[in-house]
């Protein structure tokens, strides 16, 4: 794998995850682990983790973050020119000529069927994050498909006691994606 290749790697990324940063990393995990395997799957939801948890858009977190492993600091950057030059250019096309667009059946029609898709790209990405995280397969299988093995207790009670306070506190989401940071570096 050279840099300029992985450059077009993350600029089709980069065209095609329409809908954010979960949505790429959904399109990166397909490419980068499974394609290719430059990475392995535990080592790509590890740089996803740390990706959500640092400051701005996920997406552009894990090109630069698959990019500085790859190739060090100049494979971040190229890394993440290739994820964000496509929004770039349809940005600029978009300003140009939205406004005198936005209205035709054809435009309206566009976006009400690229939010359904987008929901579902991020819900994959949300299973892929709690099967790992939460479910414990390859236990599961060898215990003999025990139910009680199935499931990362701890990660399953940490969880469930995160839902319970978010939707009944008004406690901001980042303390929980905090408290995820800390309770997988002391208990996982």
């Amino acid at each position: 794998m050279t840099l300029i290749k992985l450059f077009f790697i993350f600029f089709y990324i980069g065209a095609f995850a329409v809908g954010g940063g979960l949505v790429a990393s959904t399109f990166m995990q397909q490419i980068l682990v499974l394609k290719y395997g430059l990475i392995t799957q535990e080592k790509f939801f590890a740089m996803l983790a740390i990706s959500e948890g640092t400051p701005g858009p996920i997406g552009i977190n894990m090109a630069t973050y698959i990019g500085n492993e790859l190739f060090g600091p100049w494979g971040g950057i190229v890394c993440t020119l290739g994820e964000v030059l496509p929004s770039l250019i349809v940005l600029v096309i978009i300003c140009r000529f939205f406004f005198n667009f936005k209205d035709t059946p054809l435009v309206q029609s566009m976006f009400s069927t690229l939010r359904p898709a987008t929901s579902g790209m991020i819900m994959v990405a949300m299973a892929q994050v709690w099967q790992i995280s939460v479910l414990t397969i390859n236990n599961f299988k060898e215990s003999g498909y025990q139910f009680v093995q199935l499931f990362n207790w701890p990660s399953l009670a940490f969880f469930a006691v995160c839902i319970v306070f978010l939707f009944k506190t008004k406690i901001h989401p980042i303390f929980f994606v905090i408290a995820g940071g800390i309770f997988g570096v002391l208990f996982l």
